[in-house]
């Protein structure tokens, strides 16, 4: 059985703290790919922001960059797709595809921007915000 897909948004997750990150989005998209990496073999902690079928679960992780953090390298766990333009257009196309490709997958977007929910909400996928991946 395939495994749930997990696609993160690197610049709305990396912007939802304020730690400095625009000094260096492409090293703050690095920090938030490698505390990604143990949801790969656990899956998401359990909060009424997470759907069930998430939680304690491996996930198939895809961290979404854009712009500064471009060309940042994927590792072991975590696949990262660097978006040519918006990275919100590359999200709504993966989540598109992963509906497409194997129908009745799971698939949940981390992310707060409430147009890009609606845009991957249309083609079945779920959604949670930043504090999923990044509690403060």
């Amino acid at each position: 059985m395939t495994a749930p897909l997990l696609i993160v948004d690197a610049a709305n997750v990396v912007g939802s703290v304020p730690d400095g990150w625009w000094r260096d989005r492409r090293a703050a998209a690095e920090r938030l790919r490698d505390a990604l990496v143990p949801l790969a073999e656990t899956g998401l902690a359990a909060s009424g922001a997470v759907p069930e079928w998430a939680v304690g679960t491996r996930l198939d992780v895809v961290l979404v960059v854009e712009g500064a953090a471009r060309g940042v390298p994927a590792v072991p766990g975590v696949r990262v797709e660097s978006a040519p333009g918006s990275g919100d257009d590359l999200i709504a196309a993966l989540a598109e595809e992963c509906a497409a490709v194997t129908p009745g997958r799971r698939c949940l977007v981390i992310t707060a921007d409430r147009e890009l929910r609606s845009r991957v909400t249309a083609s079945g996928s779920e959604c949670a915000g930043p504090r999923t991946v990044r509690p403060r």
